[in-house]
């Protein structure tokens, strides 16, 4: 056995290093994440173009922001966009 106390030897040939890259994320951060994904939002048809074209995130009729990516039809409607969007209740998206 070898004298866990010694000092140990350094590779013989190529080694290989890595490096850790930082970066500052630009997309503000979902409110409630993971809940994009579940229910397809009402968003205002403007902003879905601006959208698509910048990369921006959306707010949907409830409130909810995220940056739309998927294909709304295979999720079910959000409750509380549908509830808005019938007029039961005052849009939260900063629209009227």
């Amino acid at each position: 056995m070898s004298d866990p106390n010694a000092p140990q030897q350094q590779p013989s040939g190529p080694s290989t290093r890595t490096a850790l890259l930082e970066r500052e994320e630009t997309i503000p951060q979902v409110q409630e994440p993971g809940d994009h994904e579940r229910f397809s939002h009402y968003v205002r048809k403007e902003k879905i173009l601006e959208s698509a074209m910048s990369g921006e995130p959306v707010t949907a009729l409830c409130g909810k922001v995220w940056v739309p990516g998927r294909d709304p039809k295979k999720f079910p409607v959000c409750p509380e966009c549908k509830e808005i969007y019938e007029g039961l209740r005052k849009p939260q998206d900063g629209g009227e």
